[in-house]
C-alpha cells in the first residue's frame, strides 16, 4: 500500500510517493473561470493571446515602416504598390514622437517643481497629519511600559539629538 503525505496550503498540495516523484498541483485563480475539466487540460489564456497578436502586429508593422522608408519608388511599384504617404513621413513622425516624449517629461517634472513648497516654508515640516509625541520620556528604561502612539519628532528635538555632540 502507498503511503501518501501531504502537504496543504491554500495554493497548493505536494504529494510523496515511494513509487513516483514528487508531484506538485497548483491551483490557478484563472481556472475557476476557463471551466478546465480534472483531465488538467488547459486552455491558451487572454493574456498571452493578447500578447502574441500585438508582438506580431508590432513587428509586422515595423516591417511595412521599414520598406515603405527604405526601399526605392520603382521597386514598390513593380511589386505594385502606387499609393504610400510622402517620405518626408518616415522621418518627421518618428521626431514628432520623440519630441512629444521630451516635452511630456519636461512638462511633468516642471509642475512637480511648481507645487513643492519652498525649503523655508513650514508646510515641508509640518501638515494635517502632524501629532505631537506623548509626554513620557522614551529614553526612560521602565519595564512596563507601552508602545507609544505614532508621532511626529520636533524639529528642535531633532536638533538636540544630533547636533549636541558637535563641539
Amino acid at each position: 500500500m502507498e503511503d501518501h503525505y501531504y502537504v496543504s496550503s491554500p495554493r497548493r498540495i505536494l504529494s510523496f510517493s515511494e513509487r513516483r516523484r514528487a508531484t506538485l498541483y497548483f491551483q490557478d485563480p484563472d481556472d475557476k473561470a476557463s471551466g478546465v475539466g480534472a483531465s488538467g487540460d488547459h486552455g491558451l489564456k487572454t493574456s498571452k493571446i493578447y500578447g502574441f497578436v500585438g508582438s506580431v502586429t508590432t513587428i509586422l508593422a515595423t516591417v511595412i515602416f521599414l520598406v515603405w522608408a527604405y526601399i526605392p519608388e520603382l521597386c514598390l511599384h513593380s511589386i505594385g504598390v502606387f499609393y504610400y504617404p510622402n517620405r518626408h513621413w518616415a522621418l518627421t513622425i518618428p521626431t514628432y514622437a520623440k519630441v512629444t516624449v521630451v516635452l511630456a517629461l519636461a512638462l511633468y517634472v516642471g509642475l512637480k517643481f511648481l507645487s513643492t513648497p519652498p525649503p523655508t516654508s513650514l508646510s515641508t515640516i509640518f501638515d494635517e497629519f502632524s501629532r505631537e509625541p506623548a509626554d513620557s520620556d522614551p529614553l526612560s528604561k521602565q519595564v512596563d511600559q507601552p508602545i507609544e502612539t505614532i508621532s511626529d519628532i520636533g524639529i528642535n528635538k531633532i536638533n538636540v539629538l544630533m547636533l549636541n555632540n558637535i563641539k
